[in-house]
C-alpha cells in the first residue's frame, strides 16, 4: 500500500513537471509577437493585393479581399505603414450533389474555393509564407432563378469569410514568431 502511494505521488509530480515544461512552448497567437509589437499592428502592416481569379469568378476574389482587408486592419486605409504584401490567386468550382429525380434539376449546390497565397516583403524580394486555403459552402437551389442566384452569392460570401479566416490565422502564426528586422 505504501509503495502504491509513493508510486502515485511520483506520477503526479512527473505529470506536473511535464505540464510546466510544456507550458513554456506555447505562445498565444494574438499576444505580442517575437519582435515585441502587438499582433494587431503586425497584421495591419500587411497590404492585400487584388486576388487573381479566372474570368467570371472575380466576385469571390472581391469578397475575399474585402474580408481580409477588414480582418487585418479594419479599414483598408494606410494608417499603419505597410511592410508585407499578400498575393493571392484562386479558383472556384460548383458541384451539384443533389438532383431531383422528378424534375432533373439540381436542388443544392456546393461552391469549392481554393486560394494560393504568399506573404512577401513589400518589395517582393523575400517570401515569408506560402500556402493554400480551401473550403466549401453549400446552398439550396430553387426553381426561382433569382432566389438561386442570391443563394449562390450568399454562399460565396460565406466561403470568402472562411477562406479569409484561414489565411489570416496562417499569416498571424508566421508574424507571431518573426523577429524584428527580418
Amino acid at each position: 500500500m505504501r509503495f502504491a502511494m509513493k508510486k502515485t505521488g511520483i506520477r503526479i509530480a512527473l505529470a506536473a513537471a511535464l505540464t510546466l515544461n510544456l507550458s513554456a512552448c506555447f505562445r498565444p497567437l494574438y499576444g505580442p509577437t517575437a519582435s515585441g509589437e502587438s499582433m494587431q499592428v503586425a497584421l495591419a502592416s500587411v497590404q492585400v493585393d487584388d486576388v487573381v481569379m479566372a474570368q467570371d469568378q472575380e466576385r469571390l476574389g472581391h469578397y475575399l479581399r474585402s474580408e481580409l482587408m477588414f480582418d487585418l486592419d479594419g479599414s483598408g486605409q494606410a494608417a499603419t505603414p505597410k511592410r508585407y504584401r499578400l498575393k493571392m490567386q484562386g479558383s472556384e468550382s460548383v458541384t451539384t450533389p443533389i438532383v431531383s429525380s422528378t424534375t432533373a434539376r439540381a436542388e443544392a449546390g456546393t461552391i469549392i474555393g481554393t486560394i494560393k497565397f504568399s506573404l512577401e516583403s513589400l518589395d517582393g524580394t523575400k517570401v515569408y509564407s506560402e500556402g493554400v486555403a480551401t473550403s466549401t459552402a453549400t446552398y439550396d437551389r430553387s426553381i426561382q432563378r433569382f432566389a438561386s442566384l442570391r443563394a449562390a452569392r450568399d454562399a460565396e460570401i460565406r466561403l470568402a469569410k472562411v477562406l479569409a479566416e484561414q489565411i489570416k490565422t496562417r499569416i498571424a502564426s508566421v508574424l507571431a514568431v518573426k523577429p524584428a528586422g527580418s
